[in-house]
């Protein structure tokens, strides 16, 4: 899971890199106007004072780095669950869906003991606990990933993650979910799954996609899932 939904993260941050980074040649190339031909100072302080809010593009990409990290090494961040984040000035803003609260409050927790992070608004979805969801997020796990084809997308023996166990007794899988990476993440929210990560193919998405179509009491499936862009060969 982890390897995988690394991908992800960084590839949203080498965008954020971009952007961020022409933000503050803008800045600069507009306080420089201003030095230049003396005009208007109003502007200059705006200028230094936009700079001022913001990173260095090394800097940035130390905070993604760590960012990144911490998240993807949070203890209960499994395969019913989906984080990602952006940034904007000195504040990390956190996506997505956590299936226990406990994940919101230790995303929120790690993240801000990162030097350099002045401030986190959290925006992470808690999801409802529902044994209709419980039971969707079981069938669909095994749908996806006893597909032949899209073993590969786990290190985890799925046949082994339905034994029984005291948490999984009392709160179903959801307190109790399989251990192991997965790039396809399954989250189920009132009866709609969404699916995300990243696979190799256009081909595995779809299969995805029909096997959680197929799961009974599913309302609706909204696929998610990247498939990384391929380089057309020369002919």
């Amino acid at each position: 899971m982890k390897n995988r939904a690394a991908v992800l993260l960084a590839c949203a941050a080498l965008v954020l890199i971009t952007c961020l980074g022409s933000a503050q040649r803008l800045n600069a190339e507009q306080q420089n106007g201003a030095t230049q031909t003396n005009t208007n100072s109003r502007e200059s302080n705006s200028a230094q004072k936009n700079n001022a809010n913001t990173w260095s593009n090394q800097e940035t990409m130390r905070i993604v780095e760590s960012v990144r990290r911490q998240l993807l090494s949070l203890p209960d961040y499994d395969v019913f669950d989906w984080l990602t984040f952006s940034i904007q000035g000195h504040t990390v803003i956190l996506h997505g869906y956590a299936s226990r609260p406990v994940l919101k409050s230790e995303a929120e927790k790690v993240v801000k003991g990162i030097k350099g992070v002045q401030s986190v608004q959290n925006e992470i979805k808690d999801l409802p606990y529902s044994p209709l969801d419980d039971r969707i997020r079981v069938q669909t796990l095994y749908r996806v990933y006893s597909q032949p084809t899209l073993r590969k997308y786990t290190n985890a023996p799925v046949w082994q993650d339905f034994y029984p166990t005291v948490a999984r007794m009392a709160g179903g899988i959801t307190e109790d979910p399989p251990v192991g990476w997965f790039s396809i993440h399954i989250i189920v929210d009132m009866g709609h799954v969404t699916l995300e990560g990243v696979v190799d193919n256009a081909m595995d998405a779809e299969i995805a996609d029909m096997q959680a179509n197929s799961v009974p009491g599913v309302f609706s499936v909204n696929d998610d899932l990247i498939v990384p862009r391929q380089n057309n060969k020369l002919k």
